[in-house]
């Protein structure tokens, strides 16, 4: 065999062995612990315990591995009829235990943590509050289910429909400050939270300044004095505003108000595949305000 033959087999065997390694290697991951795991193969049977991690899940290609979720998790549709499993506070360990998950997703504030571990289950912790955390969560999930491509084309397509949701955003609202409300509470949305994030990618401020951290909880007279031009919340509680000790002083709630029913609502709170969807509902709302003369 002369020397040219000799090389290109030699490639040949390189490109081989190349190619066959990947199926046998073992997927290594850090969570957001900094707990390290080891998986031998892809779990093909995951509960997830947050709906936001059911929806990259099922946004990665892998509903069909879903065999339980949390009782909120409600999109895509394909996850309602799966186990309901609780929450935050109350999910149901022995329900958890017995479907025999190769892997439990869960947040950190979750309370059953340390209890599904001393039962030997892969517990993998995420916590995803800006758009980088929704980033890396999804290339954390897409390396664990074996599809790593797939967390590129997610951002991609959220990142596109952000972009559409920026061009809606009539120019006369540009640099106005919103009130998002999470809780009635009030606990607000800030601008280091993903939700204060995509507010500002559609050129909108916020009254609730990054060093208050992401979700803080209000003084409703702090709302009143912030004076915000627009605000944003579940429609009951938009409508039940004026009613407030002193915010019938609000001039948003003048014709600046968003008001989301239910179901668009869960999807704006929700950081996950669906930001980008959520971006457009708000520019929807704000597009369909009259400039104010």
């Amino acid at each position: 065999m002369n020397l040219w033959m000799r090389m290109l087999w030699a490639l040949v065997a390189v490109v081989a062995a190349g190619s066959s390694a990947p199926a046998n290697a073992q997927t290594v991951l850090r969570d957001d612990r900094g707990t390290i795991h080891r998986f031998d193969a892809p779990p093909q049977r995951i509960v997830s315990l947050l709906p936001s991690l059911t929806e990259t899940i099922c946004a990665l290609g892998a509903c069909s591995r879903l065999v339980g979720t949390d009782r909120f998790s409600n999109s895509p549709e394909s996850v309602r009829g799966l186990p309901k499993l609780g929450g935050l506070e109350d999910a149901q360990v022995e329900r958890i235990v017995a479907l025999r998950p190769d892997v439990v997703l869960a947040a950190k504030s979750a309370r059953v943590i340390d209890r599904l571990e001393s039962l030997g289950l892969h517990v993998v912790v995420v916590e995803s509050q800006t758009h980088a955390d929704v980033k890396r969560t999804a290339s954390l999930l897409a390396q664990l289910i074996g599809a790593p491509p797939e967390a590129d084309r997610l951002w991609d397509a959220i990142e596109r429909d952000m972009r559409r949701a920026a061009a809606r955003v009539p120019v006369y609202l540009r640099g106005q400050r919103v009130y998002f409300e999470v809780s009635s509470a009030p606990y607000a949305a800030g601008a280091s939270s993903f939700i204060g994030e995509t507010l500002a990618r559609l050129g909108m401020g916020n009254v609730v300044p990054p060093e208050m951290g992401p979700f803080p909880k209000l003084n409703p007279e702090y709302v009143v004095r912030a004076q915000p031009d627009i605000v944003m919340a579940p429609r009951r509680d938009v409508e039940a505003m004026a009613k407030r000790p002193g915010w019938q002083t609000l001039r948003a709630l003048r014709g600046r108000s968003c008001g989301f029913d239910t179901e668009r609502y869960e999807l704006l709170i929700r950081p996950g595949p669906r930001m980008g969807e959520a971006a457009l509902a708000m520019a929807d709302c704000l597009a369909s305000m009259k400039e104010m003369r």
